[in-house]
């Protein structure tokens, strides 16, 4: 005798039941990863923000509390593009999502490295000039307006598309394999940079090493990639970060939470 029917619709939902909760799994672990990075960014900065343009340190040092600021900033908010990623191309090794994660940290940690070769640059380039009591505040404040301005851009529409919608980008970039798990992740993180790039230059302007003014980018980052609203959320996210930018060059002391230089050289490297 063949197996019933509540048989076979219990045994066809049993795999894919197990498949939801190991996505669910896998969007927890990322979360924890977050929350513990948050842990010990918040330890590791303890006392060290400076304010606008504060010193970024050594590269290998730099590069390596980047790469944790971003795995906590970014992880809520690519979870669910992972979770995807995994449902999408089947993927048959525990190891892929991972890679992929992995490959998506790699594109920050690369901008993570123009970002530090540019201050280097711009400190040896502009020398006094980054002093707050010189140009450094209004170059600080410029930043913020740059970034603004750029919030309402067709790149930045687009780029925000990807990151809101990944299906489509998953599937047209599609690579098997463990290298293919990498090189997807690498390509999703590349359109989430070109998405949050201004957003990540506002938190120099404002304090690379503040926990703080990170949690704001964070939190503007995650509404922007989750909320339903996407054009509100934008245009409401360039409005703060013009209003960030007029209170910096013109009532400094008026931002809670922002350092203000006294008086120091502020170089970038």
């Amino acid at each position: 005798m063949g197996p019933t029917p509540d048989g076979v619709r219990t045994a066809g939902l049993a795999p894919a039941y197990g498949a939801v909760r190991a996505r669910l799994g896998l969007v927890a672990a990322l979360v924890v990863i977050a929350a513990l990075g948050w842990v010990w960014t918040a330890r590791e900065m303890q006392g060290m923000d400076a304010g606008p343009w504060t010193n970024l340190g050594s590269l290998g040092w730099f590069l390596g509390v980047w790469v944790v600021m971003m795995a906590a900033m970014m992880f809520p908010s690519v979870a669910p593009t992972v979770a995807l990623y995994t449902r999408v191309t089947k993927a048959s090794s525990a190891l892929s999502p991972w890679l992929f994660a992995g490959g998506y940290l790699l594109s920050w940690a690369a901008a993570g490295l123009v970002a530090y070769l540019v201050s280097l640059v711009g400190g040896r380039v502009l020398g006094d000039a980054l002093q707050w009591d010189h140009a450094g505040q209004a170059i600080a404040a410029g930043t913020l307006f740059v970034a603004a301005a750029y919030e309402v851009t067709p790149l930045k529409n687009v780029c925000l598309t990807k990151c809101r919608s990944p299906l489509g980008a998953l599937l047209g970039s599609w690579r098997p394999g463990p290298t293919g798990a990498v090189t997807m992740g690498v390509r999703n993180g590349a359109w989430c940079v070109g998405c949050c790039w201004a957003l990540m230059a506002s938190l120099f302007a404002l304090g690379v090493m503040s926990v703080s003014w990170m949690a704001l980018v964070a939190g503007l980052i995650a509404l922007e990639k989750t909320l339903p609203w996407r054009g509100i959320v934008t245009y409401a996210t360039a409005a703060l970060l013009f209003g960030l930018g007029v209170l910096l060059l013109v009532a400094p002391h008026a931002l809670p939470g922002l350092t203000i230089p006294a008086g120091a050289v502020m170089p970038m490297h």
